[in-house]
């Protein structure tokens, strides 16, 4: 079994579900009292999520390269970043350290064309559903077309977001909010849904919505447990 290396604390609660996942399929897979080798990092979000909103995302790929280059001394042998929002950074990453990044939507898009769905919904903060780094590597690598909500909706999810899910709030009028954006993208053509943003597992599954839902942070455990695994 090779050592998985995680970013965490962006933010803590998805960070949780993380440790979780991967360890309950390492122990699925091998049985017994079998767990996960795994070495992580919880930054202090805070400090990330004001560069983030300050559009310094030099700062922000520093201080996870950072992060990576600590997980790699301490022996990981591949990083998983328990983020959606911050693969935006994956290169300056990927650039600091020797051992592989298992990127989230490489292992969501896996799932997506698995399911035979070419045309999808996307939530997440702003900067996921607005910039294009996460559409474009789903469409230039993998052949599948990401539907935004407009940008109201994506006020609205940013702030459910940041001001309640990362702290642990979980609310039904929120949850009521989600499920009339992820409509709306359904009757625009979407197949399925992206939960790309790792905390939105907090407030929706699979019977808020009438397609099928994509749980970044269950595919992207099962990816790093997968990896983990295999031989060689």
């Amino acid at each position: 079994m090779k050592t998985l290396g995680l970013i965490g604390g962006l933010s803590w609660e998805s960070t949780v579900p993380y440790y979780t996942y991967i360890n309950q399929a390492v122990k699925q897979r091998l049985g017994g009292l079998h767990s996960a080798r795994l070495v992580l990092y919880s930054v202090d979000f805070d400090d990330i999520q004001q560069l983030m909103h300050a559009g310094n995302w030099d700062g922000a790929g520093a201080a996870l390269a950072a992060a990576a280059q600590s997980l790699q001394a301490a022996g990981a042998e591949g990083l998983v970043l328990c983020t959606n929002t911050l693969h935006k950074v994956a290169p300056a990453i990927e650039a600091a350290v020797r051992i592989p990044l298992l990127h989230i939507i490489d292992a969501t898009a896996v799932a997506i064309a698995g399911a035979g769905i070419r045309t999808v919904g996307l939530l997440g903060t702003r900067f996921t559903m607005e910039q294009p780094f996460y559409r474009d590597r789903l469409l230039a690598s993998h052949g599948i077309n990401a539907l935004a909500p407009e940008a109201s909706d994506c006020a609205i999810l940013h702030r459910i977001i940041f001001e309640e899910l990362c702290l642990g709030r979980v609310e039904d009028a929120s949850r009521s909010e989600a499920r009339r954006i992820m409509r709306i993208l359904v009757a625009g053509g979407a197949q399925g849904i992206i939960m790309g943003c790792t905390e939105l597992a907090m407030l929706i599954g699979p019977a808020d919505v009438s397609v099928a839902l994509f749980d970044t942070t269950a595919i992207h455990a099962q990816r790093a447990v997968d990896w983990a695994l295999a031989p060689g």
